[in-house]
């Protein structure tokens, strides 16, 4: 048997431990990332249930951010080497001069906090304040660099020095000048800097999500899932890649990361599709696509939701409900496909007595179900997004400790912290840096103009803004991370989709965020498929290309919602219903069409001359169902609807005719 075929669905997976370019830690060092994650926990516990037990710090809010900042930013300098060829096996000495100097500046805001906020320093600073705020900057942009990478790092920090310069850039970009110490002290003091909006929405709701993520896959909630998904769905046609999207999906909306979802998942799915006839791109394109789209997927989205609550001011639970449909129809769209390609090459399902059981595995786990839904009620009903978190992460592990089944020792509870702690401080770099790029736009008055530079380079045209937001969102997800690309474009871009186009705050948040994810499955980048591709020993780019034709359906899906928010829930019910239902047959037949069989129908390869006309017509007549009329669009519903039906019907009437008139003998395919 091969190393491919040896994987069974019983085997268990767990959280990489290793992420990308991360140094190990060992003796004295290793401990101090976790008691920095357990104070930042007791901390944040602290402060948004109001104990007031360690007031000392939780009483003044700017405080409490700048206590976050300072117990993971240091962290850093410990967790990422220096650069690619920099020790991984021992903190060399320079990294522990960058983390005592991070500790200490850090620490000086953490003390004057009150001293900022009553003496207006944000504006006015004494001289030792001025330059512990550039020492502050420049660690800042160390961070970045070493968590983010390089090409964030430069967007920051040549970003941050512009407000240095603004009087002298050319038109467009041209704002208020400031002085480098105004500049230092803004960024650094002011609610709209560092300690901006990303931050904030930082400490105040992802926290309580990522513990809550991390201790749902430590314990067992991936096998857990994993296993439930093999066990309903590991025996029917295509079975392996259909498990592979339901348990990605699952993950995703737990870790939040594409990346890391991959590397859990992906160790026992793609060899399992492997396994059943799947090519090794095709088995990594769909775990890329699975992956991408579970980040996206509700109840939780991962940080860059929880920030677009504050941005826009909503509840959390108000993004996640909208989020649903847009969601369904994608993971619809990769599902089609994948039963249809099933279909297509006679891929068949696991034998059932190579899968889990279905009763052991609820029996096993059939907690993380219950804890799921005390979230969902927390968040959607009694709308405790900052609380909820903790609530379902402290019923989780009481319950997990009555079980015998994933029971912790002392070996995971040090396990939890580490990985929680670099999670943290890994997101705290990046935000951090993001809140330096918006401070300079605020600082000269950018962020208020750069809304009218682009309606009037946009012409007024509505959709070429939409294409617009749709390029510069997804260039700027291949090198920033979603979070970092996301925050930007919703200072730059959305208020001019929002007063120049007249649309809805939410989808044109919505729309940013699902085009910034896109740069996962495009290539040349294409993070997550290369990922995939590495488990799977495919070819990289035949794996993105695969991943792009898989995942297709989510690039036209945000067009959709933010044409016509009814889509996302925002409109009256009848409408809702209508446009629900028009975009799910819409979907239903374009992934149909890309994969060259027609359920209900049969193999559209038959007759190789109508082939492609066939396809090409199902695919226009899809998208024409799906697009909704009016409003940007220059064609009515009803006008799209007798479109499609033009292009749908003959095309259906020929595919049938086609294979019902096949040769007897002939095999579909062939």
């Amino acid at each position: 048997m091969s190393s491919t075929q040896a994987t069974s669905p019983r085997d268990t997976v767990s959280q990489p431990e290793n992420i990308s370019g991360i140094r190990s830690l060992s003796g004295f060092w290793l401990w101090v990332p976790r008691l920095a994650t357990l104070a930042l926990t007791l901390i944040t516990i602290d402060y948004l249930f109001n104990l007031q037990i360690i007031n000392l710090i939780t009483r003044v809010e700017s405080q409490f951010f700048y206590t976050v900042v300072a117990l993971m930013l240091p962290l850093v300098f410990l967790l990422w080497p220096i650069n690619r060829h920099g020790a991984r096996d021992r903190v060399p000495w320079y990294d522990v001069l960058l983390f005592i100097a991070a500790v200490v500046v850090c620490a000086f805001f953490v003390y004057n906090a009150e001293h900022i906020l009553n003496r207006g320093w944000e504006y006015a600073a004494p001289g030792h304040a001025v330059t512990l705020s550039f020492l502050f900057w420049a660690i800042v942009v160390e961070a970045v660099r070493r968590a983010g990478g390089w090409p964030i790092a430069v967007i920051v920090g040549c970003a941050s020095l512009y407000p240095i310069f603004a009087d002298v850039m050319p038109g467009p970009i041209q704002g208020f000048p400031s002085s480098p110490d105004a500049t230092a002290i803004y960024l650094a003091m002011s609610r709209e800097g560092i300690m901006g909006i990303p931050l904030q929405a930082f400490a105040n709701l992802v926290i309580g999500f990522l513990l809550f993520g991390v201790a749902l896959q430590q314990t067992g909630g991936g096998k857990f899932f994993i296993n439930l998904a093999f066990s309903l769905l590991g025996h029917v046609r295509g079975g392996p890649a259909k498990v592979a999207v339901f348990s990605s999906g699952l993950m995703g909306s737990m870790s939040g990361s594409v990346i890391t979802n991959v590397m859990t998942t992906g160790v026992m799915s793609i060899p399992a599709m492997r396994r059943m006839g799947f090519g090794k791109s095709y088995a990594a394109g769909v775990e890329a696509c699975a992956s991408t789209g579970g980040v996206l997927m509700p109840p939780v989205m991962g940080a860059t939701a929880f920030i677009m609550a504050s941005f826009l001011n909503i509840p959390y639970g108000t993004i996640a409900l909208a989020a649903v449909v847009p969601s369904v129809l994608y993971f619809l769209g990769l599902f089609i496909q994948i039963d249809a390609y099933a279909a297509r090459y006679g891929i068949k399902g696991l034998p059932e007595d190579e899968l889990p059981s279905l009763r052991q595995t609820l029996k096993e786990g059939w907690y993380f179900i219950f804890v799921f839904a005390l979230l969902i009620w927390l968040l959607f009903f009694l709308r405790r997004e900052a609380t909820a978190p903790f609530f379902a992460t402290a019923l989780l592990l009481i319950i997990n400790q009555l079980l015998p089944y994933q029971r912790w020792g002392w070996r995971e509870v040090k396990n939890f912290f580490s990985t929680s702690g670099k999670l943290f401080a890994e997101l705290i770099a990046i935000l951090a840096g993001v809140g330096l790029l918006v401070g300079a736009l605020s600082v000269t008055g950018l962020s208020g103009t750069i809304a009218n530079d682009l309606i009037f380079l946009a012409g007024g045209n509505t959709l070429v803004l939409l294409l617009m937001g749709a390029l510069t969102s997804f260039i700027l997800g291949i090198g920033m991370t979603v979070t970092a690309a996301y925050i930007f474009l919703a200072v730059a871009l959305a208020p001019a989709l929002i007063n120049g186009g007249g649309m809805d705050p939410l989808a044109v948040h919505l729309f940013i965020l699902y085009w910034g994810m896109l740069s996962f499955i495009t290539p040349p980048v294409a993070l997550g498929a290369f990922a995939a591709a590495t488990v799977a020993g495919a070819r990289a780019m035949e794996t993105g290309v695969q991943a792009m034709r898989l995942g297709s359906v989510i690039y036209f899906i945000p067009f959709l919602f933010v044409l016509n928010p009814a889509l996302i829930f925002q409109g009256a019910w009848h409408e809702v219903v209508v446009v629900i239902t028009q975009a799910f047959f819409g979907v239903l037949l374009i992934a149909c069409a890309m994969q060259g069989y027609l359920l209900g129908v049969g193999d559209l390869s038959v007759n190789r001359v109508l082939e492609w006309p066939i396809r090409l017509a199902l695919i226009g007549g899809g998208m024409l169902l799906a697009i909704p009329g009016g409003g940007p669009v220059p064609l009515t519903n009803l006008t799209l609807s007798l479109i499609s039906a033009a292009l749908l019907v003959p095309a259906i009437g020929a595919a049938w005719l086609s294979v019902r008139t096949m040769p007897a003998g002939q095999t579909a395919g062939t």
